[in-house]
């Protein structure tokens, strides 16, 4: 399984677990609301709005909280979120990298530091994991019944995409990054849903580690994970299928 294939299994796995814990749907807000405050409420003209809707309604988020969020977003009470990202490494040489949405960076640095020194990790200088991490353009699409998937693969590969794979019923679909807008349209056009869409930082070496070491590295990332202020956690931990169990 690739890397990206694998990054995909892992979100789908630890979705529901999210869910519950309401940080899912908090995530969710903030990029909506960052998306509507930059561009606009208006999703036709705001392609970053339209794929944070997309997202939401992905994840199973009520129509009216996304209604809410855009009214809020462009109203002049609206909170005024930033985007920041850390690096830094974990245990044993594991990369780690965080995307941020805060209304408040000094809290941020100091809970995200906080984070990878409790947990034996490293925070390190913006653009240090620059060479390990390539920035693609991922879709996550649910192959529903009557879905031809041969059809649809060679369609969606025609529209730029690098990549196409099939597991547990679901089709990964990898981009590069300038080719994101086209390949996403032309799921639109092919009458597709997309479940989960989304620039990814995708690993292009990666780390293998016994089961203990694996676990004390899964400690730094879900306390990341369930930082409110924290949006996404990358990182390049080659995990075993018996390890995605664990999960």
């Amino acid at each position: 399984m690739s890397g990206h294939s694998k990054w995909s299994t892992i979100k789908r796995k630890k979705g529901a677990a999210d869910a519950k814990r309401g940080k899912l749907f908090t995530k969710l807000i903030k990029e909506i609301s960052i998306a509507a405050r930059e561009g606009g409420g208006d999703p036709e003209g705001n392609p970053r709005l339209r794929l944070a809707i997309s997202n939401a309604k992905g994840n199973n988020m009520p129509k009216d909280n996304i209604e809410r969020a855009i009214k809020k977003a462009t109203g002049t009470d609206a909170d005024q979120y930033q985007e920041t990202t850390y690096e830094g490494y974990a245990t044993n040489g594991v990369a780690v990298f965080v995307e941020c949405l805060t209304d408040n960076t000094n809290r941020t640095v100091s809970s995200v530091r906080a984070a990878f020194s409790k947990h034996g990790g490293n925070l390190g200088t913006n653009g240090s994991l620059e060479f390990i991490f390539d920035r693609k353009g991922v879709f996550t699409i649910k192959l529903e019944e009557g879905m031809d998937e041969d059809d649809l693969t060679l369609e969606i590969i025609d529209g730029g995409a690098e990549d196409v794979e099939s597991e547990d019923g679901y089709l990964s679909v990898t981009c590069d990054i300038n080719d994101f807008g086209a390949v996403q349209k032309k799921i639109e056009t092919l009458g597709v849903e997309s479940e989960n869409a989304e620039l990814q930082r995708i690993p292009n070496t990666m780390v293998a580690l016994d089961d203990e070491n694996f676990g004390k590295v899964m400690k730094l990332i879900d306390a990341l994970e369930d930082n409110d202020d924290v949006q996404k956690v990358f990182h390049n931990l080659d995990i075993t299928e018996e390890q995605m169990e664990l999960i």
